[in-house]
């Protein structure tokens, strides 16, 4: 009931709106951002350029609409048998900045992080052995195996923790 009495006051004093969802669909097509035209809706509803191979349609142009390009967008209208391979390509370039064999060719990256990782190894190991060397005391003499055998030989003498039941008498 209170319910009801709050949404009939607020209908009424003109307080509720309907709300519009239309920021969530972006801008518009053909919309100027900046002075680069907004073509698509892109990756996330943002007027962004990004490269990616998962995504080959980006929101906005990658150039500026200068006069040279115009023209050829004017041409472009037209027919496609007119335009020369330059003016395809110029087009081309204004919209996206790199092919997909750009965009797939290697780029020796793996160089360098191979290198970065052989170097922090290479660090690791000299922290290593400067810890062993320097900070590290010696390792006590029953580390050596032939204090270890002799302690064997004193626990047998002394006949410490004997092993008692069926297992005992097999050798």
């Amino acid at each position: 009931m209170a319910g009801r009495l709050l949404l009939s006051y607020l209908k009424n004093s003109n307080r509720l709106s309907i709300r519009s969802y239309s920021h969530l669909q972006g801008p518009p097509i053909n919309f100027k951002y900046g002075n680069r035209e907004i073509v698509g809706f892109g990756m996330n509803g943002e007027p962004a350029y990004l490269d990616l191979e998962d995504f080959p349609m980006p929101a906005i142009r990658f150039k500026e609409t200068t006069p040279d390009i115009q023209i050829l967008k004017d041409k472009e209208k037209g027919d496609w048998k007119k335009l020369s391979i330059e003016d395809k390509k110029a087009l081309y370039r204004a919209s996206f900045r790199q092919t997909f064999a750009e965009l797939n060719a290697p780029t020796g990256e793996w160089k360098s992080i191979t290198g970065s990782v052989f170097f922090g190894l290479g660090i690791a190991l000299w922290m290593y052995m400067f810890c062993r060397h320097y900070i590290c005391p010696p390792l006590p003499d029953t580390f050596r195996e032939e204090e270890q055998l002799a302690q064997l030989e004193r626990m047998k003498l002394l006949n410490m923790n004997p092993i008692w039941g069926l297992n005992s008498k097999s050798t």
